[in-house]
């Protein structure tokens, strides 16, 4: 599927609408990405993450006043709490992410681009064990398809969060990712990377944060 969306969200976050700027940001996602700003949300993407080989990319602006936080959640398709895709089909195996970020003022300068910069937490990793996929019927939970889960920390998105736990984002090459479908229509900066959790195919559900000044 072939797509470049692009939507517009207004914010203002403050009484003083002068103070505030226009920014664009484009985003291309394995499988699919959610985008808040201060804790509010700017962006989603538009292919929903059931659509099979939804990869897309989407160009949104929106506004806000500096400094703000970019609060990024990324999902990669998996059918269950397994990891896994295509379960008891020939074509069983763990999916795998990866997600590109850029934000520009009005200027057209670079405020932000994912890079390792980002800091992103994983809240869900499966299989633990990759020899999961290799199973003639796979259990979330059982054996080598054990999962974690956590939730998502209040006020992760928003300034005075401590995120410095977090580790940083993993930068990934496009040979390792092979993005595609809406990834080449876009001039990404040159500081812009492929970004995720430690591993593709095992983190499943990140968070992303950083904080443009």
């Amino acid at each position: 599927m072939k797509r470049l969306v692009t939507t517009f969200a207004f914010l203002c976050f403050s009484a003083s609408p002068l103070a505030a700027e226009t920014f664009r940001a484009d985003v291309w996602a394995d499988n699919w990405f959610k985008m808040r700003i201060n804790g509010v949300q700017v962006a989603e993407d538009s292919v929903p993450i059931t659509t099979e080989r939804s990869f897309n990319a989407e160009s949104f602006a929106f506004e806000a006043e500096r400094p703000f936080v970019i609060g990024l959640v990324a999902k990669d398709f998996k059918q269950d709490d397994t990891g896994l895709e295509y379960i008891g089909t020939r074509r069983q195996q763990m999916g795998d992410g990866g997600v590109i970020v850029q934000i520009r003022d009005r200027a057209g300068k670079t405020v932000a681009a994912s890079n390792a910069d980002w800091q992103c937490r994983v809240i869900h990793t499966a299989p633990l064990d990759k020899s999961c996929a290799r199973e003639r019927n796979p259990v979330a939970g059982i054996g080598p398809c054990g999962f974690t889960i956590t939730p998502e920390p209040a006020g992760w998105d928003q300034a005075g969060f401590d995120a410095s736990s977090w580790p940083q984002a993993v930068e990934y090459s496009e040979r390792a990712v092979r993005p595609k479908d809406g990834y080449d229509r876009i001039r990404w900066d040159a500081n812009a990377r492929l970004i995720w959790g430690p591993d593709l195919e095992q983190s499943n559900t990140i968070l992303c944060r950083l904080t443009v000044q």
